[in-house]
């Protein structure tokens, strides 16, 4: 049982963090690799129909997938075709832009969240419109004031992360009660009631993290 628990968090954390996407020559064939991938998934092609449709063989197929290797024009206007998809779709992730947010201390906009109540100050760090990993980031700065009042009622799509920076809350998830004191974290589906249950000492402040699917 302890290895089944050990193999399973090893799957879980498989991604290294510091992993290169690979050498700038490698980079426009990776990203033509992984739009035909995408393109052949969500129409469901497997790699044989792909193969026969284009003359191009399996193996070949799989290392332009994989980024291994570089197709020739006429190679990718056959794959576009077979596709039913522009040419140029091919070039659309190396294209992206990588956005980056700078929010330098005390500079976080105020705002008011949906669902949020009189004495809960959000400041949003940051924020990505449209981006290549299809996640949204929302991160806040959020302080409990002594004129705040508590509620269980937050609920919403994604996943949240709290970090206590100051004072502390008994926090509800569901229906269990967490307290959180600076240095805690609370990791959490976001879909399940949540909120501070009690404020133990204010003021109170955490981050909260907010990621959930981008629409289309």
């Amino acid at each position: 049982m302890a290895q089944n628990k050990k193999a399973d968090k090893e799957a879980v954390l498989s991604q290294d963090p510091h992993k290169l996407s690979g050498g700038g020559e490698k980079n426009l064939e990776v990203a033509i690799g992984r739009e035909i991938k995408a393109l052949r998934l969500q129409q469901g092609i497997t790699f044989a129909e792909l193969s026969a449709s284009t003359g191009l063989s399996i193996s070949m197929l799989s290392k332009i997938e994989n980024g291994n290797t570089s197709p020739s024009l006429t190679t990718l206007q056959a794959l576009a075709h077979a596709l039913s998809t522009p040419i140029t779709s091919f070039f659309r992730r190396f294209e992206e832009n990588r956005s980056a947010v700078h929010t330098k201390a005390g500079e976080g906009v105020e705002m008011q969240r949906a669902g949020t109540r009189a004495g809960h100050q959000y400041n949003l760090l940051g924020h990505l419109g449209p981006n290549a990993s299809g996640v949204v980031v929302e991160p806040y700065l959020i302080t409990l004031s002594e004129q705040s009042d508590t509620f269980p009622t937050f609920q919403h799509d994604g996943i949240e992360m709290l970090y206590m920076l100051e004072g502390a809350v008994d926090y509800r998830h569901g229906d269990r009660i967490y307290p959180l004191k600076p240095g805690d974290t609370l990791f959490f589906d976001a879909d399940a009631p949540h909120g501070p249950e009690v404020l133990v000492e204010l003021p109170a402040k955490y981050l909260s993290i907010i990621s959930y699917p981008q629409s289309n």
